[in-house]
């Protein structure tokens, strides 16, 4: 079944796309040929900009549970051989302290719709039925329907740079969220007692990095669309962990 053509996401779909292409127009006089992927950055920053009032809520939730984590290691050393006992002194610190151990997780969700919403924008060839005019606009060359991969193996491989260029930023903003995040919320060495251990560690700390294999097989336009976000989150986050201390 075609996400595109049910009844509540097709219009705002089509709305988008809409808002994407006259964004372009009025833009090709002044940018030409960088219009379309100026209103694709545009249209991304407008969104997240709407949904900044979650990110406050979940740098609260961050916050909370950095203050609280001393007191629940402390439970962890006390109750640590009865998960009963320790899940019940958990839940009473949360509620004594007045704090939701959820508290980050709705604002993730309550996002989740939206930005899957805007990314179906940018990859789906057809909306509806309609075809996605987005998409054969081009960058450098590059249509924004291809990804790296359909680019490396057609005549237009030469191009590819602009897609690679694009990839190497998000790495490295990748690797600057992680570290920003390494640092606001410290996780404990690996103790070489617990089986697979350091394997979990390991893959925590490669993980983010799968975001840019997506962008990789993803079409341009959803690749810059993760690049703006990644960029945007990795500000919204250093601005909202200082003012919210």
């Amino acid at each position: 079944m075609d996400l595109t053509t049910l009844p509540v996401i097709a219009p705002l779909l089509h709305g988008g796309a809409e808002l994407v292409a006259a964004t372009a127009a009025a833009l090709s006089p002044v940018v030409g040929g960088l219009a379309a992927a100026i209103a694709v950055v545009l249209l991304t920053l407008a969104v997240r900009a709407l949904l900044v009032p979650l990110a406050v809520l979940q740098v609260r939730a961050e916050r909370d549970r950095r203050r609280l984590a001393p007191m629940v290691a402390e439970l962890r050393q006390r109750y640590g051989r009865d998960a009963e006992r320790l899940q019940r002194a958990v839940q009473e610190l949360y509620t004594d302290e007045k704090v939701s151990p959820l508290a980050g997780c709705l604002p993730l969700l309550a996002q989740a719709p939206v930005l899957s919403l805007v990314y179906t924008l940018f990859t789906h060839a057809s909306i509806g039925g309609t075809t996605n005019a987005l998409l054969r606009a081009t960058l450098a060359g590059v249509p924004l329907g291809h990804s790296l991969v359909v680019t490396l193996t057609s005549p237009l491989w030469m191009h590819a740079w602009v897609v690679v260029l694009l990839l190497v930023v998000l790495a490295i903003v990748v690797e600057l969220a992680r570290r920003a995040n390494a640092h606001w919320n410290p996780a404990a060495a690996p103790d070489p007692a617990v089986p697979g251990a350091a394997v979990t560690a390991a893959i925590g700390r490669f993980a983010p990095f799968v975001t840019v294999v997506f962008a990789a097989i993803a079409p341009l336009a959803a690749a810059l669309y993760v690049v703006t976000s990644a960029a945007w989150t990795l500000g919204e986050r250093a601005v909202l962990r200082r003012v919210l201390r």
